[in-house]
């Protein structure tokens, strides 16, 4: 049994958490690893740069559809370079609490022992980070995920979630739960901005793992419904996404 690597990656909404997220998928898929990433926002959107730009079908919406029939391949997906693409999805709007729709998911793909079908060598699970409530702690207090990375820019609110965020791994951390890992800095030219984001690590102790410049050619991969990796493999932008995939498994080796 291989080694295997339970990564959660948080976020304020709208940070670029699930372009980083993909683009770290597709980089180490090409690698060699078996890869799934399993999206944990109700938006649902988390894979479909790895899936063509399309929607795949959420965890929920199926459990809905087809309740006590369905089966693995109708939450499992295969995308770019055999990433298996999963969405938990979220409840109806204005019922239920979106939280609830990942812990629901989790226990879906356990029952359905997706694990030990699909063995994969990486999990990554790409969870919002707006709020910290039941279900959004959920990867990182349930066992699921060993470590966490928090995706930032040195935007205000952006670093104010983060410390949100770390603060809820160290309450959580205490119990033999995820590891706090470190931050990516997802880079919005913002004045000064990896000197605030540096400020803010110290703060809540941790480090800057790397410094993702911002790239046009992540928007045009993306207009194609693709990752940087998939769409222009040779670009600057290509290598510094599969610099930060040997940095996040640097870390997660230690």
């Amino acid at each position: 049994m291989n080694h295997l690597y339970k990564i959660a990656i948080y976020g304020k909404g709208g940070i670029g958490k699930s372009t980083t997220t993909s683009n770290l998928s597709a980089a180490l898929a090409v690698q060699g690893y078996r890869v799934m990433q399993i999206g944990c926002d109700p938006k649902a959107d988390s894979t479909k740069n790895l899936m063509n730009g399309r929607k795949i079908p959420t965890v929920l919406d199926q459990i809905r559809e087809k309740g006590d029939d369905l089966k693995l391949e109708d939450i499992t997906y295969t995308g770019f370079s055999n990433v298996i693409c999963v969405e938990s999805g979220g409840p109806t709007p204005g019922i239920g609490c979106a939280g609830r729709g990942i812990i629901t998911a989790f226990n879906k793909l356990e029952e359905l022992h997706a694990y030990e079908v699909f063995q994969p060598d990486i999990v990554f699970y790409d969870v919002l980070g707006d709020v910290v409530c039941g279900g959004f702690a959920m990867p990182i207090r349930g066992g699921y995920a060993d470590r966490v990375f928090i995706v930032t820019s040195g935007e205000m609110m952006s670093l104010y979630a983060a410390s949100n965020i770390s603060q809820a791994i160290k309450n959580f951390g205490n119990r033999g739960y995820a590891k706090f890992s470190g931050i990516i800095l997802n880079s919005r030219n913002i004045e000064n901005e990896q000197e605030l984001v540096q400020k803010a690590a110290e703060e809540i102790g941790t480090h800057i793992v790397k410094v993702v410049p911002r790239s046009s050619f992540v928007q045009s991969a993306e207009n194609e419904g693709k990752t940087v990796i998939e769409a222009f493999p040779d670009c600057e932008m290509a290598k510094e996404y599969l610099d930060l995939a040997s940095k996040v498994m640097e870390v997660c080796n230690e």
